[in-house]
């Protein structure tokens, strides 16, 4: 990355060790120098206050002689010390010629710059040297000198060193700068990351770090969001389908309705046309003889009933879909109820000459409410006489089965025997108004509605229902939940 803050974090850091380094150069280049002068010139002060202090029988001593030597090794100092009487006393360098005649020139000249420190050249070898002379207290003579050369060299080397230290420093430093800001930015990168997988939506990734700080802080506020903009997006997105769900249904009952308006319409228009034509016909007395309006009477009622039945029909069907029909559950006796619809029907079943055959057992009762049950059958039974063909077979059995919750439910079936239904409208069949033959269904007065209201009931029963065909005919089904022989 670019702009990354690790690298920037590198890159500053690297800067202010390297900038540290160059102003340490520079004030070691032009002031070490002068401190190391005088430093210098303090030992020369410190080594003349030790020897100002001593007589001249002090020197004999070892203990003293040796620390005098001590303090000129560690100060690189030359140092002389002569009697008045021009006796050297004490030096500290093996050939003290040179010191001595400088001392012995110092005194014959009368300078009178004694006890204080001048800067010489040495004019034999062009040497420059710090020089300290003087009289002591116990009347001695003293001359000390120490090298500028030695502080020239010892602040080149001091230069020279401190460049390759800090080479070494810099180059060990960006390394663990570079370390350290990796160390830094590491969970700035995974917050990014964590960021990043939050854009698209995918709030499983969590910030696992342990830290305290602003960082860790941050971190845990980000899970806090991630959690947050889950539930808020998974509530936005249940909400979103509820409002499709909502929009739908409110379309799906808009097309309903069109759609029962139309039937309606397309329903009631035969029948209301014919009742305004032969009504119409009675008033202008087309046919004067009593046979004639007798038909036409007849004609209208028959009508006016179909119009009564389907009205009542839809009425029914539209309690059951909206919960306006409460269900009222009782233990029915199913054997009394088919054997009682099948009994209204035995002059049909003669005139048309059906063969009935009644497979249910005695004392079988189901929980279902009476009066939509019979309904049910009767829709069933009905729908068989108006098909049945072939054979001329209407058969109503029953069976027993268990369901997932291990009740006992009893299928009622009633078959026809005669042409089965087209497979494609096997699942059409309980559309409201749908008729597989409009023709035939014209005929015997049928609306459509029948098969719509047996599975309205059978959804307020929370029950199954169905249909089967078979070669020789269709067999019709619905399921209830057996009752025992006492009240549930």
């Amino acid at each position: 990355m670019r702009y990354s803050i690790r690298r920037r974090i590198s890159e500053y850091f690297i800067l202010l060790l390297i900038c540290s380094f160059g102003v340490w150069w520079i004030m070691n280049s032009l002031f070490l120098g002068s401190f190391y002068s005088s430093m210098k010139s303090k030992s020369l002060s410190v080594i003349y206050n030790y020897i100002d202090d001593l007589n001249s029988s002090s020197l004999q001593s070892e203990s003293v002689y040796l620390k005098i030597n001590k303090l000129c090794e560690d100060s690189n100092v030359d140092l002389i010390i002569m009697t008045p009487s021009l006796d050297i006393s004490y030096a500290s360098m093996n050939d003290p010629k040179d010191m001595q005649n400088i001392l012995l020139n110092f005194i014959f000249n009368n300078d009178d710059s004694d006890n204080t420190i001048q800067k010489m050249t040495d004019k034999r070898n062009a040497s420059e040297y710090y020089i300290m002379w003087g009289y002591l207290q116990n009347g001695d003579f003293y001359v000390m000198r120490t090298a500028v050369q030695s502080i020239i060299d010892n602040v080149a080397i001091s230069n020279r060193f401190m460049i390759y230290v800090g080479l070494i420093i810099i180059s060990i430093g960006s390394l663990v700068i570079s370390v350290i800001s990796n160390k830094i930015t590491e969970p700035i990168r995974e917050l990014t990351k964590i960021s990043d997988r939050m854009i698209h939506l995918d709030f499983n990734a969590k910030y696992m770090g342990k830290s305290e700080d602003e960082i860790g802080v941050l971190g845990e506020r980000m899970n806090n969001l991630s959690s947050t903009l889950e539930s808020t997006i998974s509530e936005l997105k249940t909400a979103n389908n509820e409002l499709k769900q909502d929009i739908r249904k409110k379309e799906e009952i808009d097309e309903m309705r069109q759609d029962f308006i139309s039937n309606v319409s397309h329903e009631l228009k035969t029948p209301i046309s014919l009742i305004q034509g032969y009504a119409e016909g009675l008033r202008e007395c087309i046919n004067d003889d009593e046979e004639s309006r007798e038909f036409y009477c007849d004609v209208i009622m028959d009508e006016a009933a179909k119009m009564n039945k389907m009205v009542k029909s839809l009425l029914t069907l539209t309690q059951l879909e909206f919960g306006g029909d409460i269900i009222t559950l009782e233990r029915v006796d199913l054997f009394s109820l088919v054997k009682n619809i099948l009994s209204s029907t035995s002059i049909l079943a003669g005139d048309k000459e059906v063969d009935i055959r009644f497979n249910i057992k005695e004392n079988t009762f189901v929980w279902a409410d009476e009066y939509k049950l019979d309904e049910v059958v009767t829709n069933y039974i009905s729908n068989a006489f108006h098909h049945v063909s072939g054979d001329n077979i209407i058969e109503v059995s029953m069976e027993e089965r268990s369901d997932d919750e291990e009740k006992t439910l009893i299928r009622v079936k009633v078959f026809n025997s005669g042409i089965p239904i087209p497979a494609d409208d096997l699942d059409k069949i309980w559309i409201k108004f749908y008729k597989v033959d409009k023709a035939r269904t014209r005929e015997y007065g049928g609306s459509g509605i029948g098969l719509s209201i047996v599975k309205a009931i059978m959804d307020a029963h929370h029950q199954d229902c169905g249909v089967i065909n078979y070669d020789n005919g269709v067999c019709f089904w619905f399921e209830m939940e057996k009752a025992g022989t006492t009240e549930k």
